[in-house]
């Protein structure tokens, strides 16, 4: 990992997987934000230039991948992970045109997802 502490982008309608996320990626050495919903991402005009999103799928206001289109639209290519209950091929192929690096199926593996979020902050080449 590289001396500059990298941010991750959290969200996540449930109290106890944002919490739980926050806590794990911070012991892993990450800067945590963590975010309600999606409308709460999209409110906050201080997104880092350099970050990852981790947001799950099923969320009651804008699902993860509306979110994914609608940060796309504002020019916001932050590389995102997407993590849901159920996974299958359709969410995949949809994640995949939409340039989602990962999906991930819950529950998550620790080192799956560190995994991936390194994968996100490697350097494109």
């Amino acid at each position: 990992m590289s001396p500059e502490v990298e941010t991750v982008l959290v969200v996540d309608d449930d109290a106890a997987v944002r919490a739980a996320l926050k806590f794990a990626l911070e012991v892993d050495g990450f800067r945590v934000r963590v975010y309600d919903s999606a409308a709460a991402l999209l409110a906050d005009g201080g997104l880092p230039v350099r970050a990852c999103l981790v947001i799950d799928y099923r969320m009651p206001d804008i699902d993860g991948l509306e979110l994914v289109e609608l940060l796309r639209a504002r020019q916001v290519a932050l590389p995102a992970i997407l993590i849901s209950g159920r996974v299958n091929n359709q969410l995949r192929h949809r994640a995949e045109r939409l340039g989602v690096i990962r999906v991930l199926e819950k529950p998550l593996s620790d080192a799956a997802l560190v995994e991936s979020i390194h994968l996100a902050f490697a350097p494109a080449g």
